[in-house]
């Protein structure tokens, strides 16, 4: 088993999502997130005053999968719609998984999934 979490621009949010209804990943968490990369933010000018904006808005898509060739089919859909060729396009984390337990029926392993 495997979990993947992605960090995502925010405008990318809907299509993500869609593209990852379509190949039928099922179970996904979303969370508003904030923090900075490599960018390490950007400066505006907020009613003239230059200000120092630090921790950029994102989106966190967070999903567990079965298999080895589910994660790589939702890593690469990911990828592919996430991105702008722009720095802060966001960045995927792989983990493995241990166990899931489902609390209701105390399901454990893939059939928690």
């Amino acid at each position: 088993m495997k979990k993947i979490e992605a960090i995502v621009r925010p405008e990318k949010y809907e299509e993500v999502k869609d593209a990852l209804e379509s190949i039928e990943v099922r179970g996904i968490t979303v969370s508003q997130v904030m923090g900075c990369g490599h960018q390490k933010g950007s400066t505006e000018n907020v009613r003239g005053v230059d200000v120092s904006i630090t921790m950029i808005p994102k989106i966190k898509f967070e999903i567990v999968v079965s298999t080895e060739e589910w994660a790589e089919k939702t890593i690469d859909v990911i990828q592919k719609t996430a991105c702008t060729g722009h720095i802060g396009d966001g960045k995927i984390f792989v983990y493995d998984l241990d166990n899931v337990v489902r609390i209701r029926t105390n399901e454990r392993g893939i059939k928690a999934i």
